[in-house]
Formats: structure tokens, C-alpha cells, sequence
């Protein structure tokens, strides 16, 4: 099985306040995360992480080596990957271009993407993205999104799947999840 998140940021301290995430200390974000996470994930799914993983790297060792699943990592602004933390991952990469997830095709990045390879076919392909976080963020993206729809009268296939979205609740979802919650079909 396939999941997916973004900007678990371990180890930031401001972001706590900065999304409002309801933990009063990094310790309770990191061991809620790691929980959601392996109540989650079996040691054969894959996780497609998409991007701002860790702010601090010192921790990045113990946390990778608790977290189950084959991990893929998706470079976000804040990811610098040393080659110690490169040993937990299958790959790191600034984007994936398409990968599939079942029959669906799915564009991955850590920022979100006006236009994206697939995205006026049929069936279309989703991208799904993070970096933008919630409130004045998201906005200029999702209006963006609703004028396309009105334009193209096409559904704007694109998800953030930024932990701290309330569809993702700290957790890492299936892309069915996600287009459920989308309703998209």
C-alpha cells in the first residue's frame, strides 16, 4: 500500500505555533506523529514523504530508524539530507515527475503546481503537494484551483497533504483517503 504526507517538520520548535498544531512541546508532536505513523504503515507499504521532514538532523537517525515502511523522500525547502539519513530512504528527490498508485497517476512535489503533466487528460493525473500549510498560504493556490475548474470545467485534481491538514490529522493516508475526502472519484 501506498501513503502519503508532507512537513511533518521534526524538531521545529516555531511550528508549533506557526500552524497551531495542538501539541505543547516537540516531544508530544514527534511521539504522536511516530504513532500515527506505525498504527498506519506496515514495514512493506510504502510512504512518499513530500518534503520538510526534519528541521534538526541530529534526531533524523533515531526517528527514521522508528518509522516503518519503505520511505520515499521528496525534497522540500527545509530537507538537507546528509548521508547518514540517506541510508533510511529508497531514494531522495526534488520531484517525482509520475508515479502509480493503483490505475491513477500521481505527480508528486513538495510546492504546489499550477499545471502538471496529465492534468487536462482522462482520466486525470492528481498532484499532491505540502509546503503551503493552512490559512493565507493555501488560499491564492485554491482560488487558483476553483477558476480553473470554472474555466476548464475540469476538477482541479490537486491535494496538500501537509500533516497538519485536517484530513490528514498527523497521519499518513492512502491516496483513496484522500480523493475520498476530495470527492474526487
Amino acid at each position: 500500500m501506498k501513503f502519503y504526507i508532507s512537513d511533518l517538520h521534526f524538531g521545529h520548535k516555531n511550528v508549533l505555533a506557526f500552524d497551531n498544531r495542538p501539541f505543547f512541546t516537540l516531544a508530544e508532536m514527534e511521539e504522536t506523529l511516530i504513532n500515527n505513523w506505525n498504527n498506519r504503515v506496515t514495514k512493506n507499504d510504502e510512504v512518499y514523504i513530500l518534503g520538510d521532514m526534519f528541521w534538526r538532523n541530529d534526531e533524523a537517525p533515531r526517528i527514521l530508524s522508528e518509522l516503518k515502511g519503505h520511505k520515499y523522500l521528496i525534497l522540500g525547502n527545509h530537507d538537507r539530507v546528509n548521508t547518514e539519513m540517506a541510508k533510511y530512504f529508497i531514494w531522495c528527490n526534488r520531484r517525482l515527475e509520475m508515479i502509480k498508485d493503483e490505475s491513477q497517476k500521481v505527480v508528486l512535489c513538495h510546492f504546489p503546481i499550477a499545471h502538471w503533466n496529465g492534468q487536462m487528460h482522462t482520466p486525470q493525473t492528481i498532484h499532491l503537494y505540502g509546503h503551503i500549510h493552512q490559512g493565507r498560504d493555501t488560499r491564492p493556490f485554491e482560488k487558483y484551483g476553483k477558476i480553473w475548474e470554472k474555466e476548464m470545467g475540469m476538477t482541479f485534481k490537486a491535494a496538500n497533504v501537509g500533516c497538519m491538514i485536517d484530513y490528514m490529522d498527523y497521519t499518513p493516508r492512502t491516496l483513496e483517503e484522500i480523493k475520498k475526502v476530495k470527492e474526487w472519484d
